[in-house]
């Protein structure tokens, strides 16, 4: 599986291309990528690297696993798209399938995070004015500073990232902004009677892989329950073996009343979102009054089922628990003084990179890719390392190999 059809453009080519002739709304690291397999990519010259970004955790079952590609090609070829205008003969099979794996009575489908989140905000809105009992447009949302939600007009209208939010208003009213891993901020915010929801993300992962204090997730959920205001876990990148358990919340034995998951539902084959509840609070949406048009999609369907069936049979997340203590332990033991701090769960991990010689943590990405490992800076100062739960022991020693030979290049 080493060779590699070489492209007729150069990865200089191909990014000038892309410069000239898209949108200017990332910033990737310099590599062309043409083929994954498993813990591995490889770039247009076909050279081989270790994939440590696991495409924001989208990739948590490995690039292209053959369960997850046979689901989607064989339903390619049969049905793709019905929209819910029609029943398909797969939807069905998908819902009972994940309300029963994640414990919910009811799932809605959607395509993206970005779409689930929206979704959650609605369904919960609607939760507040037809159960709770707020006023009509006076429902409220607590979410947490520092948070990555989406890129939606409402979802960053709950961001206080400059770059979420600089020359895209006005925003939507509503969502109140709190210190994250901060009870006393919650609970006096819950003092508030039209507050409907709170929504968070169990470890702050765009913000660099920020992990509350032990028992944060339990006691918000216990002040939310007694002030009769819903629990929302946003799990899109956190869910699914990421952290060593199935969800994130169950580290703390935490049922959400409200769970997104989005990423690695589909092994990154497929757009695939979707958002649990129970009948109480899932009911409250009726027919037209929220939709997809590819959401519940027959591909959507197998894919996902495919892909949980494979974080069960290859028991991913106690793998990530594993190898996640290890890479923790191991990346402690680099003797430089460029890392000031490692942290994560399971194998969602992040180390906190002190400027060295001018050398910052971009720099590092740069010089971890020409040693065959590719990562992302995030916040100028963080590198996250979440590899695909499928890698082994000894891939992920070499890696470790990799990053501390890099790290202490810079001495």
């Amino acid at each position: 599986m080493e060779s590699v059809l070489k492209s007729k453009l150069s990865s200089d080519d191909i990014m000038k291309m892309e410069d000239k002739y898209g949108a200017h709304n990332y910033h990737p690291l310099p590599v062309v990528l043409s083929k994954g397999e498993g813990v591995y990519v490889w770039d247009v010259e076909g050279r081989k690297y270790f994939d440590f970004l696991s495409a924001y955790s989208a990739l948590n079952q490995g690039h292209c696993h053959p369960k997850i590609v046979k689901a989607m090609t064989d339903q390619a070829g049969r049905l793709a798209l019905t929209s819910r205008a029609f029943y398909n003969d797969c939807l069905y099979e998908y819902e009972k399938y994940v309300t029963e794996y994640f414990g919910f009575d009811r799932v809605l489908p959607m395509n993206t995070g970005a779409e689930g989140v929206e979704t959650a905000l609605k369904l919960v809105r609607k939760w507040g004015y037809k159960v709770k009992g707020i006023p009509q447009n006076q429902a409220k949302i607590i979410v947490c500073q520092n948070n990555f939600h989406g890129r939606t007009i409402t979802i960053i209208s709950a961001s206080n990232d400059p770059e979420a939010i600089d020359d895209f208003g006005p925003f939507t009213p509503g969502i109140i902004s709190i210190p994250y891993d901060d009870l006393d901020a919650l609970s006096k915010e819950l003092e508030d009677p039209n507050v409907c929801a709170f929504m968070v993300e169990p470890i702050q992962g765009e913000a660099g892989v920020y992990v509350p204090a032990e028992g944060y997730l339990k006691r918000a959920h216990a002040i939310c329950k007694k002030k009769n205001v819903l629990f929302v876990a946003d799990e899109v990148q956190t869910g699914i073996a990421r952290t060593g358990k199935l969800l994130a919340c169950d580290h703390e034995g935490v049922k959400p009343d409200v769970l997104i998951l989005g990423k690695a539902i589909s092994g990154g084959l497929f757009p695939v979102s979707a958002v649990f509840a129970n009948d109480d609070i899932m009911l409250v949406i009726k027919p037209g009054e929220h939709g997809s048009t590819f959401g519940g999609n027959p591909i959507a369907c197998k894919v996902a089922i495919a892909a949980l069936e494979v974080i069960k049979d290859e028991d991913l997340a106690n793998r990530s628990e594993y190898l996640g203590n290890i890479l923790r332990e191991e990346l402690g033991k680099i003797d430089s003084d460029m890392i000031t701090l490692v942290r994560g769960k399971g194998l969602l991990n992040a180390i906190v990179i002190q400027p060295k010689n001018g050398k910052v943590a971009w720099d590092v990405c740069l010089a971890l890719k020409e040693n065959g490992l590719l990562a992302k800076p995030t916040h100028n100062d963080i590198i996250r390392f979440a590899p695909p739960l499928v890698i082994t022991e000894e891939q992920l020693m070499e890696c470790v190999d990799i990053i501390a030979t890099t790290i202490n290049s810079f001495e």
